[in-house]
C-alpha cells in the first residue's frame, strides 16, 4: 500500500442505484445465466422444454434447502423461459383463505404464483389452495348457517412454484401436489468465485482473483451471503486501501468483520463454543444452546446449523448435537481423553 494519501472519492447518488444494480442485474434472466446448481438446472431445462414443446403451463415446483441460494432467482428465470407472468408473496403473508382467493382469481392462464416459505401456510389456506392446483377450481362457501352454499369457480391453468427452507414441515397432502421437487445446494468454490467477480464488474469495483477467491471462500457457499460480503469489502477497499479489491485487502476487511477464514461469524463460533465449553462437546437439545448464547433457536437451526453440519463441526443426533473433532480443532480447543471438553459448568 502507498504511502501518498488515499484520494478522497466523490460518493453520489450513484451509489444507491450501484446497489440496486446489484441486486436486479446480478439476477439472471435465463436458466443459461445463472450459475451453480448443475443437475438442477439441468431438470429444469427437460420440464420446462417439456411444457413449451406441449404448450401447457409447468407443472407445479418446490426449491428447498438453506437460505440465500437462489430460490427466488429461480423462479424468476423459470418465468422469463416459460414467457409468463409472475406473482409474488410469501407464506406468512396469506392470512386468511380471502386472501389467496383473491390472489388466485387475478391470475392470467399460464401465469406463475410464487410462494415463498410455503411451509408457513395457515391451515384454512391450504384448503382452498389443494383444489386450485390440483383441478384448478376455487371453492368458496357464500353465506353462513343453514343457508350458506358452496361456489366453485373455475381457474385458468397456473404454476405454483414454492420455496422453503424446512421442507420438513410442509404437509404431506401440500407437498404431494408439487409435481417437480428440487433441493439447493451449497455453491462450490469456483461458482461462487464467478458470482463475486461478476458483482464486482456491475459495481465497477476493480478486483483481483486473489481477493474474489478469499471473498468466495468466506462466503459459506451461499450467494446472497457473498454479495452482502461484497459490499463491505468494497466500502473498506473504498476507505482503507486505494478502492480495488486485493487479496490483502479482502482478507483485511473480513478479519475486521470477525468472518474467519471458512466463513464462520460470531454466531457461529459462539454455537461451537457453547456446546464444547458449556456442555462438554453435547449432545445438548436446540433449545438448550440457543438459551445459553441468547438466540432463538429456529435462527440456529435455519441459519448457523446447516453449514456447520456441511463442514463437519456438528452432528445431529436424537439426544441432542455433538461438537466433533474438527469443530474443536478450528477453534484450537485440546479435547480431553475421553473425546470432549470439560464442561465450565
Amino acid at each position: 500500500m502507498s504511502d501518498k494519501p488515499t484520494p478522497k472519492r466523490h460518493i453520489s447518488g450513484q451509489k444507491k442505484a450501484e446497489d440496486r444494480g446489484l441486486d436486479g442485474l446480478i439476477r439472471p434472466q435465463r436458466l443459461d445465466e445463472f450459475i451453480g446448481q448443475e443437475r438442477l438446472k439441468t431438470n429444469l431445462s427437460i420440464l420446462i422444454e417439456a411444457a413449451q414443446a406441449r404448450e401447457e403451463p409447468l407443472d407445479h415446483v418446490l426449491f428447498h434447502g438453506p437460505p440465500g441460494l437462489g430460490k427466488t432467482t429461480l423462479a424468476h428465470v423459470v418465468a422469463n423461459e416459460m414467457n409468463v407472468n409472475i406473482r409474488i408473496t410469501a407464506g406468512p403473508a396469506i392470512e386468511r383463505a380471502g386472501d389467496l382467493a383473491a390472489i388466485l382469481t387475478n391470475l392470467r392462464a399460464g401465469d406463475i404464483l410464487f410462494i415463498d416459505e410455503v411451509h408457513r401456510l395457515g391451515r384454512a389456506v391450504e384448503e382452498i389452495l389443494y383444489p386450485a392446483m390440483e383441478d384448478f377450481v376455487l371453492d368458496i362457501v357464500v353465506g353462513k348457517g343453514p343457508g350458506a352454499k358452496n361456489v366453485r369457480l373455475k381457474l385458468p391453468k397456473f404454476t405454483v412454484i414454492g420455496a422453503t427452507t424446512r421442507l420438513a414441515l410442509l404437509t404431506a397432502p401440500l407437498r404431494a401436489r408439487f409435481g417437480a421437487v428440487y433441493r439447493m445446494d451449497f455453491y462450490e468454490q469456483a461458482a461462487m468465485e464467478t458470482i463475486v467477480t461478476r458483482g464486482a464488474g456491475i459495481l465497477a469495483v476493480p478486483i483481483e482473483p486473489e481477493g474474489a477467491t478469499e471473498i468466495a471462500r468466506r462466503a459459506r457457499g451461499t450467494p446472497r451471503v457473498a454479495l452482502r460480503l461484497l459490499r463491505r469489502v468494497r466500502d473498506y477497499a473504498q476507505v482503507r486501501a486505494d478502492g480495488e479489491i486485493t487479496g490483502k485487502t479482502a482478507v483485511s476487511a473480513l478479519n475486521l468483520l470477525e468472518i474467519d477464514s471458512l466463513g464462520l461469524d460470531d454466531l457461529d463460533r459462539r454455537v461451537l463454543r457453547s456446546i464444547i465449553e458449556k456442555f462438554g462437546g453435547g449432545p445438548v437439545g436446540l433449545d438448550t444452546i440457543g438459551a445459553s448464547i441468547s438466540e432463538e433457536s429456529d435462527t440456529i437451526m435455519d441459519v448457523v446449523e446447516p453449514y456447520l453440519l456441511q463442514l463437519g463441526f456438528l452432528e445431529r443426533t436424537a439426544r441432542g448435537r455433538i461438537a466433533t473433532p474438527h469443530a474443536y480443532k478450528h477453534l484450537d480447543i485440546p479435547m480431553q481423553p475421553d473425546g470432549k471438553q470439560a464442561a465450565l459448568f
